[in-house]
């Protein structure tokens, strides 16, 4: 387990799913092209630097589900840090080449939760239906923005049908 200071605590464990969120700078609404674009760097480390479980791309923020994995390189869990940073770092560079523009486009504190063994597809759930309590869309898969791990995709369904009953 690790832990850093910013504004937030930050706490890592290393044997554990985590669930991220960072939010735009300022809470500016990012535009479809710019959302496809934090999207697939949401998806570029995946299966290298972390198992991701789920991600969506709201208008002024994202959240993802994933676990580290290990640097071999350095015989180390790959730190929450470096991974959001990544994310964030990537998705911004993109965002202002595409716009022609330079500045934040990300606060730079971002949030950081471990999950408990046990309540992983419900936070999936919780992630994925975001754009459904935002009235967006009526169900998770009709929003453009959302990504979910082929390998869960089963035990979210069967978490949105305990939940429903």
């Amino acid at each position: 387990m690790s832990y850093y200071e910013r504004n937030l605590p930050h706490i890592q464990a290393d044997d554990r799913f985590h669930l991220l969120t960072f939010c735009t700078y300022e809470r500016g609404i990012l535009p479809d092209w710019a959302r496809d674009l934090v999207m697939k760097s949401c998806l570029h480390d995946h299966c290298v630097r972390y198992d991701l479980a789920a991600a969506v791309v709201m208008p002024d923020h994202a959240h993802l589900i994933l676990w580290p994995l290990i640097d071999r390189s350095k015989s180390e869990i790959i730190p929450l840090k470096k991974i959001t940073g990544a994310i964030k770092g990537a998705s911004a560079h993109a965002i202002n080449k595409y716009a022609n523009r330079k500045g934040p486009v990300w606060q730079d504190e971002s949030f950081d939760h471990v999950i408990r063994k046990g309540y992983l597809a419900s936070k999936i759930l919780y992630v994925l239906e975001n754009p459904v309590r935002k009235e967006f869309v009526e169900h998770w898969r009709g929003y453009r923005w959302t990504w979910c791990n082929p390998d869960r995709v089963d035990a979210i369904e069967k978490a949105r049908e305990l939940r429903s009953r």
